[in-house]
């Protein structure tokens, strides 16, 4: 996929006065913002903030129940192409198939022989698998993988059908130190290549802070995005999680977040 694909329309996301409904509850609402295409965006909130919901209205799952949500320019689910990573990818994927083959689902479907298997989608396998470092377990299971690896084929299933968006569900959860660092040196690689829109769904953004570009942050029952420079600060963050938080600075200068407790 060129970066001129990618890029056709210069906005990924338009919310035009979006409410977020569940249960004939609304969680939140007054939306209005665009997010530009080819950046990399985190998700933020405090539990039950919302951010599921904003997932599935983005992806189509469920209906926008008030105003306009676009995505490249289309109503949501309407072949906008995203690739979707969800939280507990191995349940849904099915921990006894292998790798390759849960990327084979990408192209496919989850509609076990009913189509014949190409070459070409074999190939296709192939060189996403290797494109996320995951190539070297290929044909392992997916109950054998370590976290980071089946970090890399659900990627690897999210991406190899070249979306124009990938969303990641808290990603680095469950990872160790070492898995992080490397998970995110990876989304900042393909990044790189493939100059897609990357929305990352997170709860400690600390690991990710070197690589975003902006955040949608659900706080008092209302949405809003800005450049993560500015969703960055101690006033903001404290009201967003509902405890005292504090930004620093690292000797190298980097941005790091903790408790101020």
């Amino acid at each position: 996929m060129s970066r001129s694909e990618v890029h056709a329309d210069p906005t990924a996301l338009r919310f035009c006065d979006v409410s977020a409904v569940r249960g004939g509850r609304l969680i939140w609402s007054q939306a209005s913002f665009e997010v530009p295409a080819g950046g990399i965006v985190a998700v933020i909130g405090a539990n039950g903030s919302g951010k599921t919901t904003l997932l599935q209205m983005i992806l189509g799952l469920i209906p926008v129940p008030s105003g306009q949500l676009r995505v490249f320019g289309r109503r949501p689910g309407a072949d906008n192409r995203i690739g979707y990573v969800p939280q507990d990818y191995a349940a849904s994927a099915g921990e006894a198939i292998r790798a390759a083959d849960a990327v084979l689902l990408g192209l496919t479907g989850h509609h076990w022989g009913l189509r014949r298997i190409t070459t070409a989608q074999r190939r296709q396998v192939r060189q996403t698998l290797d494109a996320v470092g995951a190539g070297g377990f290929a044909n392992k299971r997916l109950a054998t993988l370590s976290g980071g690896q089946r970090q890399r084929v659900a990627i690897a299933e999210a991406l190899v059908d070249s979306p124009r968006m990938l969303i990641l569900d808290e990603p680095l959860a469950s990872l160790d130190l070492r898995s992080q660092r490397e998970m995110v040196l990876l989304l900042s690689r393909l990044h790189g290549e493939l100059g897609m829109t990357i929305l990352v769904v997170a709860h400690d953004l600390n690991p990710l802070l070197p690589i975003l570009d902006s955040a949608i942050y659900l706080l008092d029952k209302h949405a809003h995005h800005a450049p993560i420079a500015d969703v960055v600060d101690d006033v903001l963050l404290t009201d967003l999680y509902g405890t005292p938080i504090r930004v620093t600075h690292t000797p190298h200068g980097e941005l790091f977040m903790r408790s101020a407790l």
